[in-house]
């Protein structure tokens, strides 16, 4: 059996490449870039018993994507799954069993590929696609593991994980005091979200009118409070189940604006609930950046390095932008933002004018699937 790996290019970052042909820091000089483009700069000059490919990592879960997408195309060639077609939306459900199969498989392989068991949140998110996650425990995988050489790209996780682990069995109050609020923050931030999700619903006029106006403006200022990010994104799912043009009206007037005008905008009290549960997800995130710093600062480690704190601080200062933060374990990756409306291409001309590349790589609901026609001939 032959198997070809390829990695798509959203995942990775071509700077090189794109400055070497001298085209400007921007999502469309990617694109540009032939599909499947070697993720390795130096492979031609590596010596495989000292040199290691220098691979062009960004954090995003590129691993984890090329561990699920191997392990389903081998079960799927043994005949063990039968997965769904990339273009069948309506499938899923019908082959949730075999979904749960190559998500078992593929959280094993990646533990012991990175030597730990992590979250787990990446291959979950690649096999079943966008969802609310909770991790699995660390008992269900044997702790004798092969460890694995971390990527040189970004962070090493590995490495990264170790280090805030050596933090907590050293201070144990402070990190579990440390854990127990961020765990609060994430948890605020999803509340924010599926309130907002629930405006939407209940009057998309509204929601978007909120919104478009939102995305012109940058947000107010705010101190974290201990209101649950969960609480906002639950909100606003309600709004938007409750009236999705209201919903969707807001959405699209916010994009617009800066966030510390987003109020100004509005006069009815439907808008205004939007827009402070779009608010109050801001809220909730920058707690989380809060404690995200202090434990990288008592582990001794970059979880957010000053130079990505400047980039998020302008990432937030941007016109219809929601919520920025660092993926994953942190460290010197990319940096992900929740924008609204279609404010995104404010945001990529920022970060071009900063020498910061917008990647491809998008959320995808879908997760693991097979493709009709071979993805080299697109």
């Amino acid at each position: 059996m032959d198997i070809t790996i390829l990695g798509c290019n959203d995942f990775y970052s071509y700077r090189n490449q794109i400055e070497a042909r001298g085209l400007p820091l921007v999502p469309e000089s990617l694109a540009a870039l032939p599909q499947f483009t070697s993720i390795t700069f130096n492979a031609g000059e590596s010596k495989l018993e000292t040199c290691k490919p220098e691979v062009a990592k960004t954090g995003l879960g590129s691993s984890a994507a090329m561990t699920t997408a191997v392990v389903a195309a081998l079960l799927s060639y043994l005949g063990v799954v039968d997965l769904p077609h990339y273009s069948y939306k309506d499938q899923k459900s019908e082959k949730s069993s075999d979904l749960d199969f190559v998500h078992m498989v593929a959280q094993t392989a990646h533990c012991i590929a990175q030597g730990k068991v992590g979250s787990g949140f990446d291959v979950s998110s690649a096999v079943y696609g966008s969802h609310r996650y909770v991790r699995f425990s660390p008992k269900i995988i044997s702790l004798a593991q092969i460890l694995g050489e971390p990527g040189s790209g970004g962070s090493s996780t590995p490495s990264m994980v170790g280090a805030v682990k050596k933090w907590q069995k050293s201070d144990t109050e402070k990190s579990k005091e440390t854990w127990e609020k961020l765990s609060e923050a994430n948890s605020a931030l999803e509340a924010h979200f599926n309130l907002l999700s629930k405006l939407a619903a209940e009057n998309w006029d509204a929601y978007k009118s909120v919104i478009d106006s939102c995305s012109m403006y940058k947000s107010e200022k705010v101190h974290a409070e201990s209101k649950a990010l969960e609480a906002h994104f639950n909100l606003l799912s309600k709004l938007a189940a409750e009236n999705w043009d209201a919903y969707k009206s807001v959405i699209d007037s916010c994009s617009m604006y800066k966030s510390e005008k987003w109020k100004a905008q509005f006069s009815e009290e439907s808008h205004i609930e939007l827009v402070e549960a779009l608010l109050g997800a801001r809220e909730a995130m920058l707690k989380i950046w809060c404690h995200m710093r202090q434990m990288g600062e008592a582990a001794g480690i970059p979880i957010e390095p000053e130079s990505q704190t400047r980039l998020l601080d302008v990432t937030m200062d941007t016109e219809g932008v929601l919520l920025a933060g660092v993926p994953g374990a942190g460290g010197f990756d990319a940096i992900f933002a929740i924008t609204l409306s279609d404010s995104r291409t404010n945001l990529t001309k920022t970060w071009s004018s900063h020498n910061v590349l917008a990647l491809l790589v998008r959320e995808d609901p879908r997760g693991v699937s097979l493709e009709s026609n071979d993805p080299r001939a697109k």
